[in-house]
């Protein structure tokens, strides 16, 4: 199968197979798998912080993030769209007891910081205490600006606002702009980090900040169940993730332009402005024929998750040649006149 419904889906390397297999490992509880910590140590230095915590999954470690940074009752704010507010089950507040502030992105995937110093509640009983401001990078596939993050980071110190971002594809972030990944993370107080999405590794996201920040996101770690014994297993994959799968990201934004590139030829479908800036295509399709263009596809080896707006998400396990044979068979589907048979 050809499966551009996201980059979580990508496989293990061979090489991560085998560094999993010979790992030295120990009790990270105990903070002695030597694997973990020589994943944590890489991941701090690499985006510029004084320490990093390994963790089983990227929900959890924005959610840690969040509990560290705020107390019950505190208030973050974060994008409409973002990950944080409205993918991860609603986690700060069913289990931080954190209220969050959603507002609107902008058309860049940026909040615009007018529309934040709105949004920040006065020192009043009445109202949640702000705390923080999450962003995200990248958002829906797009990178926010450096000018924008040194501005956002300006703006959080003067408001007495944590910020928090949610670098699940930083990399790509990175990748794109040709800079070290530590240029973006600077201006943050804290990162997340997926290694199971275009990273390609199995399992576990890392999240970075000063050494006091991770001492209290691992309590919190430790509180949400998310205390691994010798899951240095899991972090010998994470290592090939940072050191080896990073430069190959941009063959995944080249085969997502060659994709978008096709998908303008296709009459039936109108490709969303600005895709794509790294490894997503957005497009729409009319009313009806999103289901029954899935199921076509899925019929001829290509998967795709249906949607008014569809996103098309390219990664390691999809080649120029898998791109070359979506493409015709989308346009099969047109030209057939959108129906699934």
């Amino acid at each position: 199968m050809i499966d551009l419904r996201s980059d979580t889906v990508t496989r293990p390397t061979p090489e991560m197979r085998k560094a999993m297999a010979a790992a030295p490992v120990g009790d990270d509880v105990y903070g002695e798998d030597p694997t973990i910590n020589r994943l944590q140590d890489l991941a701090a230095e690499m985006l510029g912080f004084e320490a990093a915590l390994f963790v089983p999954s990227g929900t959890q470690s924005n959610l840690i993030a969040l509990m560290s940074h705020c107390q019950r009752g505190d208030e973050y704010i974060v994008g409409q769209q973002a990950h944080t507010y409205k993918y991860e089950g609603g986690g700060a507040a069913v289990l931080g007891s954190i209220q969050p502030q959603p507002l609107e992105f902008e058309a860049d995937g940026t909040l615009a910081l007018t529309r934040v110093e709105g949004a920040i509640k006065a020192d009043d009983c009445h109202f949640a205490r702000t705390r923080l401001l999450c962003l995200e990078n990248t958002q829906a596939g797009k990178v926010l600006p450096l000018d924008y993050l040194e501005n956002a980071a300006a703006f959080a110190h003067r408001k007495s606002l944590a910020l928090h971002l949610d670098g699940a594809r930083i990399f790509n972030a990175a990748v794109k702009l040709g800079v070290e990944v530590r240029t973006i993370s600077s201006h943050f107080d804290s990162v997340s980090v997926c290694l199971s999405k275009g990273l390609c590794a199995p399992v576990g996201s890392l999240l970075c900040g000063d050494r006091s920040f991770i001492v209290e996101a691992r309590r919190w770690r430790k509180v949400v169940g998310g205390g691994m014994r010798q899951a240095g297993i899991l972090a010998a994959a994470g290592m090939l993730a940072l050191t080896e799968m990073v430069p190959r990201l941009e063959e995944d934004h080249e085969n997502a332009g060659r994709l978008a590139r096709g998908l303008t030829e296709i009459e039936g479908l109108t490709l969303c402005p600005g895709s794509p800036q790294t490894n997503m295509v957005f497009a729409e399709v009319a009313a009806g024929l999103a289901h029954p263009l899935a199921e076509f596809l899925h019929r001829r080896g290509v998967l795709i998750t249906p949607a008014a707006k569809i996103r098309f998400v390219t990664h390691k396990d999809v080649s120029g040649a898998d791109i070359d044979v979506a493409l015709r068979e989308i346009t099969n589907f047109f030209q057939q006149g959108g129906t699934p048979a």
